[in-house]
């Protein structure tokens, strides 16, 4: 067992990699200047017809990064300066251009963007932030946060990694290198953010707080941007649009592999929690419901 010296020494070292972590990425990774991007596109009907809800969908869960920040600062009262820093300075920054850029291509090609909510905080949310007072319980929403960015990311660039071999099978080369090469160059680093970030702060929680962890986000967890069933609809089109509906376990299996090590390593065998294949196969039945309906009233 660690005396405290020993857990102090290692806390400051994690710090400091974190610290050395954010920075680097800030100075690698400024947002993108929109001036760069070239947005030629060779077919936009057959871009738009494939991909529009795709792109509509992606641009505005980026764009949403903004009211994403009010949640952070509610839900965790006293985070961690080098918390504050990552999401106020490096990842929000980068995220509202990626959304901005998804947006004007989405625009470019004639299509209709989803709306984007930037100011509601959930009553949910507000009611863990007035627990957040409490030491123990803001430890317990951050490592919420933690996981929640790790699922987000490695969804984020599992999903522009097909999309952008899809667009090149298109023959859209412009859009595949000036659009989304440049975007998802980004999200390795912020999900690192959150992996170290999560390794370091489960190592201190105490059994309590690891079990309500547990509960808590078995609970609440949600696919990337899903707020209400319209969105899940729209996530599970997505899905199916980039090809992941044909293989759900192997997808829940890449993006949640970190989370299922740190939570459910004392559940030998089980390769994805259920309540994360669940929300996939929710997502992908009320995507076909949808166009069942629309099909019936077409």
């Amino acid at each position: 067992m660690r005396t405290r010296m020993e857990s102090t020494a290692l806390r400051s070292a994690e710090e400091a990699r974190l610290h050395q972590h954010v920075d680097r990425i800030a100075l690698a990774h400024p947002p993108i200047d929109v001036a760069s991007v070239d947005f030629t596109v060779r077919d936009p009907a057959a871009l738009r017809s494939r991909y529009g809800p795709v792109l509509a969908y992606m641009a505005r869960v980026e764009i949403e990064v903004e009211r994403n920040v009010l949640e952070l600062e509610t839900l965790i009262p006293d985070p961690p300066e080098i918390d504050r820093h990552f999401y106020r300075d490096v990842w929000g920054p980068q995220e509202e251009r990626h959304g901005q850029i998804l947006d004007q291509l989405h625009r470019h090609l004639g299509g209709i963007a989803e709306p984007a909510d930037l100011t509601s905080v959930s009553v949910k949310l507000q009611v863990l932030g007035a627990l957040g007072h409490l030491e123990s319980m803001q430890d317990i929403s951050r490592m919420l946060y933690y996981l929640t960015g790790m699922v987000t990311e490695r969804s984020a660039v599992l999903a522009y990694n097909l999309l952008h071999d899809g667009v090149l099978e298109l023959g859209e080369d412009a859009v595949a290198h000036s659009v989304l090469a440049p975007i998802r160059r980004q999200e390795p680093g912020h999900y690192a953010f959150y992996l170290m970030s999560a390794r370091g702060l489960w190592t201190e929680l105490s059994p309590w707080q690891r079990w309500l962890t547990r509960r808590m986000r078995s609970q609440s967890f949600s696919p990337v941007g899903v707020n209400n069933d319209v969105q899940r609809a729209r996530f599970g089109d997505v899905m199916a649009r980039l090809g992941i509906d044909r293989d759900l376990d192997g997808f829940a299996a890449q993006i949640i592999r970190a989370e299922r090590d740190l939570l459910w390593a004392r559940d030998h065998g089980l390769p994805v929690p259920r309540y994360v294949t669940r929300a996939f196969r929710e997502a992908v039945a009320l995507a076909h419901a949808a166009g069942e309906n629309k099909a019936d009233d077409g």
